[in-house]
């Protein structure tokens, strides 16, 4: 490679690392209490037969969040925002209450999952809790977006306890390959209800609102769009591996021996007597900082949506002064996860998931079809409006997402 290569191979290194955080962070802290648990109960019950449907799970993720991050890049405005501007106040009204419920039922289930995953080192959960969501709080309310954008950023390496956790489970790899490839299920409910599950958990409504917000604060101009993009293509495919091995880990060791799991934590619990010590504390560890990543961002996200749907004032880098309603917010938000998390029997969170999980699964159709109108508008986007192809594969994938989530819906009434 020539000098002048390498100095252009440098500066393209050093503008994705200055653009680099929305895609990336979005889709790992995706993989929460309760994708961990559905990942880990999709392997448990399964094996590996399931594998085959995270391939195109990561296309239509890839499909959905690029069109939040190019509004956010062309328009310099949060999916909210736009939302009200093109389809009137009363929309985005009610389009963000079905928001703000889905997501304190998140941010519950995250917490939950820090005092199940801490429990499993021996720290009490009325220790935990309170003092985690402390120091979160306290972390948006006093940091910057830059500030805290690297501390996400650190939190997406501990995601690779899952890798070391799936190599020390020494799986059957012919077998992993072979079923990551050719679908094989049975059609009935139950596994029907599983492949849902997974397109659900790994798409959900906040992750479109919460990328397009940070990449409008972030401030990246339109001119380095590209490497936006790149940003956005790395984090799904990055999540997809992490699924993949999470899958992987609970298939070669739980399943073989008919056990059973209903959480993360339980899977973590069930893998100590079959792949060792180490293999136990890697999982537990991805939990509980995925359980905390999610309990940060879920309420960030809230508050940003809310507050742009209304017009006021958003984001990190303020002071309270600034966007009193913003911080008011994330502070409920917070607060009143991490106290429903504590203080409600096993039996009431896992209702309380249910319905957080009914509720995104009738959003996130909804929210797909805001975004293609606004994406194929030539007034908002200009020339950036989706391509023929790109529109043709949008619409598509929006049926698949819309199928895949009102299904969803339906099982869980079901199951319920």
């Amino acid at each position: 490679m020539t000098v002048g290569k390498l100095g252009r191979w440098k500066t393209r290194l050093a503008l994705f690392a200055m653009v680099a955080g929305p895609g990336i962070i979005t889709a790992n802290v995706d993989n929460d209490a309760g994708g961990i648990a559905t990942y880990s109960v999709a392997g448990a019950k399964y094996g590996y037969r399931l594998l085959w449907v995270l391939p195109p799970t990561c296309f239509l993720l890839v499909l959905v969040q690029e069109m939040c991050s190019r509004m956010g890049v062309v328009t310099g405005k949060g999916l909210s925002g736009l939302i009200r501007e093109r389809f009137g106040l009363k929309a985005s009204f009610y389009l963000m209450l079905a928001l703000v419920v889905t997501n304190i039922g998140n941010a519950i289930a995250d917490f939950a999952g820090v005092a199940a995953s801490a429990e499993i080192f021996g720290i009490s959960r009325y220790f935990v809790v309170p003092v985690g969501a402390f120091l979160l709080w306290r972390l948006v309310l006093k940091g910057t977006y830059r500030s805290v954008e690297r501390i996400f950023f650190a939190a997406c390496f501990l995601y690779l306890t899952y890798i070391v956790s799936g190599f020390l489970a020494k799986p059957d790899w012919g077998e992993v390959a072979r079923a990551s490839f050719i679908p094989s299920m049975d059609f009935d409910a139950a596994s029907l209800s599983m492949v849902v599950g997974i397109v659900g958990t790994t798409i959900a409504p906040w992750m479109q609102f919460y990328q397009q917000a940070s990449v409008v604060e972030k401030g990246i101009p339109l001119k380095h769009y590209r490497y936006a993009r790149l940003d956005t293509i790395l984090g799904a495919v990055v999540v997809t591996i992490v699924c993949t091995f999470i899958v992987i880990c609970c298939a070669a060791t739980i399943h073989g021996t008919g056990g059973e799991i209903a959480t993360g934590a339980d899977a973590a619990r069930a893998l100590q007597p079959i792949a060792g010590d180490y293999a136990m504390i890697l999982f537990a560890l991805g939990l509980i900082s995925a359980s905390f990543f999610g309990a940060t961002i879920l309420p960030i996200s809230t508050a940003t949506s809310v507050c742009e749907a209304m017009g006021w004032e958003t984001g990190v880098d303020k002071r309270v002064t600034e966007a009193p309603h913003y911080f008011f917010i994330y502070t409920v938000i917070m607060a009143l996860g991490a106290t429903v998390a504590l203080l409600t029997p096993e039996g009431k969170l896992i209702t309380i998931m249910l319905v957080s999980q009914v509720i995104n699964g009738v959003l996130l159709p909804v929210v797909v079809f805001f975004m293609l109108r606004i994406t194929g508008d030539r007034e908002i986007m200009g020339e950036h409006v989706n391509g023929r192809l790109f529109s043709a594969l949008a619409w598509v994938g929006a049926g698949v997402v819309a199928a895949m989530s009102l299904g969803m819906v339906a099982l869980t009434i079901i199951g319920a």
